[in-house]
């Protein structure tokens, strides 16, 4: 065990006011109590036992049990709950009724009944005939409910099955439930369970014993819990249930005979059966959630009209619920707001912005992938972007279905209302335009098989769906449903309007957006993103108007004629750029110059290439030639981003003309527009310097035919190892380096980030990778390169404005490492901005203030 904080904490202790206990050395539920009984309220007496304390248990050395039993009443009844620092990682379950034994019982009888004192030995009995003894369960499930009866067959049963019988010293008892309690938490399965829940491998587990309070018995008896707001929508609600003649949390778990707590019309209520104890209760409430900072569900019991808090904990909650209990909270002066902005996980935001599968839904799962893209969404199946176009068309959702995407899907991905894919990891083409989009999307779902020539999927246990068929993406969790589930709307409600206004009040660092089209733009806005970080121009290429021209420009043989072609498509950039500069009123908009290959704007079908043939005029001979003679055995590291427009210059020139021009048209409007223009995929200086001599050369054009000056700042997408290295020596010659991660990641490693979803989950299980490189950055070995081109970069040029803007901008691990190595901005695709404005500011307001950041947020 590591050394507790407290190191001269007792190892078990009577909890008062100013007992010697901390979360850190005796568990959340311990200090809780704590709480609770400084604020006077009517706890139980209770004892804890420290995290060495249970350790030790665990391992044969006991704690001295007389001395536990003589800090509470000698004829109390007791009960024994775990309590680990972190109330998600879990614990074995709660023991009660320890203590109960034959003379306890007939002593009950007289008092509460024998019925009553029948139920609570039972129920002790075969607890710890199960979960204590270690016994079969099946052995116990015969007996009899209820009555003296029953019990007398359970002591009998447990006595054949134990070969001894039942312990009767209350000592004894305890003693063998603080060992098999320690000794469960310690288990090989217990430690998977919470190191999946994110618990350290040295997580430590307290116990606290506390009196019990039997709530069954003459008078008004029972349990229940109670807490003051909605656990789904946050709104203020009195929420919970209450059983008469119960224990424990029995109330939550028989539906047909709890009552509700307050007066409701469909059926009796605590407020109406015990006015008093309900008025205690909503006190008692209002309380903790005022002292100890938190919305809290109380467990109580009531003995004759008496109530007894047993306990507290912090309301479990939705995403949405989780922004307005902090806002709540925030507003009514019980926390600040940079507290509120460290409540709710950065990662939940996600549940916000998308529509989500209801939790309560059943779900039946056809297979599953990699959750690309959040949110959820449901539509008819179909197998190619025509389909998908067409079934928009007539107003049916649908589910786009392709073994990978490629640029000529965007239509198609457009249209469809989810995407899920054979192939691909996080950054392959259908993540990054998933994302984009805002759309539901599944990659690398490898279990299932696409069958695009029969337009049929096959799943893992056989069953094939076909073209037509109802189907649910659920891209939060990376499972295909068959079927329509029930669907929560997303919330962006005034509470997550407030808490982002204080998280960009906290943060101290830019967040800009990933957007391609003018819909991307206004999403981006409306995210309230800070300009654009990464236009990528290829994708305005794919529009049936423009591909024939660019297929047009590919087949030209000289530089006069495809410059003569590219004029066709320059009223169309330009409009284009016109659009997205209007969008963000006067805001940053970085435009990547065009990046692929230009065989991707070809046919690879013989029936795409006679169209093509007919379209242009040529011979089909002629035609699948070309096609032939550009394609490239790893077209990712060929010719494509910078390399083009060196090679094949007229495509820059277009586009460059298209910018200044767009400027100065969007600069009429309002303020002065000043675009950014990166070019793509540099490895040495003297590609930007041939680059930036034609595009100064375009700008001067421009400026002495329109008759009016501007300004522009060029920059370079840093997405090779070399250009990362080299940095000072491209520095002198850009504004600007924006750290593609995408593909700096993909050539580092040597991997394709299309193809390593397929094995990427087994690497990372095995220990290979701690996460996947694509999703989370590799702060190791990309980090340096990154931490070396920021260094080589800013040593060359001081003013140099430093970015990331590939897809882990959005991730909150990932903004972490931007801001200690200096990064001006990141940028990420428009629906991931909320995230990463929140995760930016929790992490400035953890440095300034020390606080820990939320659970999900490990950063």
């Amino acid at each position: 065990m590591p050394e507790s904080p407290v190191s001269d904490a007792p190892k078990a202790v009577l909890i008062t006011p100013t007992a010697p206990i901390a979360n850190q050395t005796h568990g959340g539920r311990a200090k809780c109590l704590q709480r609770l009984v400084r604020l006077d309220l009517p706890v139980p007496q209770t004892v804890a036992l420290s995290f060495d304390a249970v350790h030790e248990i665990a391992e044969g050395h006991m704690v001295d049990v007389r001395a536990i039993l003589s800090e509470l009443r000698p004829d109390a009844l007791l009960c024994v709950r775990p309590s680990s620092e972190d109330p998600d990682w879990g614990g074995p379950g709660a023991v009660l009724n320890i203590g109960m034994n034959d003379a306890r019982f007939v002593d009950l009888s007289d008092t509460l009944g024998r019925d009553a004192a029948a139920a609570l030995y039972l129920r002790f009995v075969q607890s710890y005939a199960v979960h204590v003894a270690r016994l079969d369960p099946d052995v116990f499930e015969d007996v009899e409910d209820g009555g003296p009866d029953a019990l007398s067959e359970m002591l009998q049963a447990y006595e054949a099955e134990a070969e001894e019988p039942f312990p009767q010293d209350p000592g004894e008892q305890l003693d063998a439930v603080l060992r098999s309690m320690a000794r469960a938490w310690e288990g090989t399965s217990a430690r998977l369970l919470r190191a999946a829940k994110g618990a350290p491998a040295d997580a430590g587990l307290g116990l606290v014993v506390q009196e019990m309070v039997p709530g069954l018995g003459q008078g008004e008896c029972g349990s229940g819990v109670l807490q003051l707001v909605n656990s789904q929508t946050g709104m203020p609600q009195i929420t919970g249930r209450y059983l008469s003649q119960s224990q424990g949390r029995d109330a939550l778990g028989s539906d047909a005979a709890a009552i509700y707590l307050e007066q409701d019309d469909r059926g009796p209520s605590l407020e109406e059966l015990a006015p008093d104890a309900f008025r205690q209760l909503k006190e008692h409430a209002a309380l903790m959630r005022v002292r100890l900072r938190a919305e809290m569900q109380v467990e109580f019991v009531i003995e004759n009209g008496r109530v007894h808090i047993l306990d507290g904990v912090r309301v479990a909650r939705s995403s949405r619920a989780a922004v307005r209990i902090a806002v709540r909270l925030a507003e009514d002066g019980v926390i600040t707001p940079d507290e509120a902005v460290m409540r709710v996980d950065a990662h939940s935001m996600n549940e916000l912005l998308h529509r989500q599968v209801d939790p309560e839904a059943a779900r039946d799962v056809i297979g599953a992938g990699i959750a690309a893209s959040p949110g959820a969404a449901t539509g008819r199946l179909v197998f190619t972007s025509a389909e998908a176009q067409a079934s928009k068309s007539r107003g049916e959702p649908c589910i786009l279905a392709r073994r990978e995407t490629s640029p000529e899907d965007v239509r198609g991905m457009h249209a469809a209302v989810g995407v899920v894919t054979e192939k691909g990891g996080m950054t392959s083409h259908a993540a990054v335009i998933g994302r984009g989009l805002g759309l539901p999307c599944i990659v690398g779902a490898s279990s299932l098989r696409f069958d695009s020539r029969r337009k049929q999927l096959t799943g893992p246990d056989g069953r094939v769906f076909k073209a037509g068929d109802i189907i649910t993406v659920d891209g939060s969790s990376g499972q295909l449903l068959a079927g329509e589930p029930a669907t929560l709307e997303a919330a962006q409600d005034d509470a997550f309007q407030t808490l982002m206004s204080w998280a960009d009040a906290a943060r101290d660092i830019d967040i800009r957006a990933n957007a391609d089209t003018p819909a991307d733009a206004q999403t981006a806005r409306n995210f309230n993103a800070q300009g654009i970080g990464l236009c990528r121009t290829e994708h305005m290429f794919f529009d049936p108007g423009r591909l024939t021209v660019m297929r047009e420009m590919i087949f030209a043989e000289t530089s006069e004629g495809r410059a003569a072609v590219l004029a066709r498509l320059l009223p169309m950039q330009r409009k284009d750029f016109r659009e997205l500069f209007q969008i963000m009123e006067g805001m940053p908009v970085c435009i990547r110059l065009f990046d692929p290959p230009l065989h991707e704007f070809l046919p690879s079908t013989n029936a795409g290439q006679r169209e093509l043939s007919e379209a242009l005029g040529l011979p089909v001979s002629d035609v699948t030639r070309r096609v032939e003679e550009m394609g490239e055995y790893n077209p990712m590291l060929g010719l494509r981003g910078v390399r083009l427009g060196v090679t094949v210059p007229e495509i820059y020139d277009m586009q460059a003309r298209a910018i200044f021009e767009a400027t100065l048209e969007a600069s009429r409007e309002g303020d002065p527009v000043v675009p950014e223009i990166m070019i793509p995929l540099v490895s040495a200086k003297r590609e930007v310097e041939l680059v930036k001599t034609r595009i100064d050369a375009v700008a001067a054009a421009v400026k002495s035919e329109r008759g009016r000056d501007f300004t522009y700042r060029l920059g370079v997408m840093v997405e090779t190892p070399r250009a990362a290295l080299r940095a000072d020596e491209i520095a002198v010659h850009t504004a600007f380096l924006s750290f593609g991660t995408n593909d700096l990641t993909q050539m580092t490693y040597g991997l394709s980030r299309d193809d390593a979803g397929r094995f990427m989950s087994a690497y990372v299980q095995q220990g290979v990778f701690p996460e996947d490189p694509f999703h989370v950055l590799d702060v190791d070995g990309v980090g340096e390169l990154l931490q070396l081109g920021v260094q080589r970069g800013r040593k060359a040029r001081p003013d140099i404005t430093l970015s990331i803007c590939g897809e882990h901008g959005g991730n909150p691990e990932s903004i972490a490492f931007c801001r200690a190595a200096g990064f001006d901005y990141v940028s990420c695709s428009p629906f991931r901005v909320p995230v990463a404005r929140l995760a930016a500011a929790q992490l400035a307001i953890a440095e300034k203030t020390g606080q820990n950041l939320p659970a999900g947020g490990k950063v």
